[in-house]
């Protein structure tokens, strides 16, 4: 079975991203006054619903919010997965 971890380290979270060829993003139309947002990855080709965002921007959005993500390594076949959700630490 595939396992899912947990983690707010930053260096740890852009690794994991980065090795995917994840970029960080947030959903368009989801900015508060704060300059906040709703957090993703956008991996591959461009998604056109999400916004591209510096590193600190999004981490400084992840501990405003006290976010953790949890993420999958691997698929249960072995193969590397993108699987991932940020939740309230």
């Amino acid at each position: 079975m595939a396992q899912a971890s947990k983690i707010t380290d930053h260096a740890r979270i852009r690794q994991w991203a980065e090795q995917r060829g994840g970029r960080p993003a947030r959903v368009k139309g989801t900015v508060d006054r704060a300059g906040g947002g709703v957090l993703r990855f956008d991996f591959a080709e461009k998604d056109e619903s999400l916004e591209e965002i510096p590193w600190d921007q999004f981490f400084r959005i992840f501990e405003d919010n006290k976010l953790a993500l949890i993420e999958q390594d691997e698929t249960t076949s072995g193969r590397t997965s993108r699987f991932s959700r940020f939740v309230n630490r």
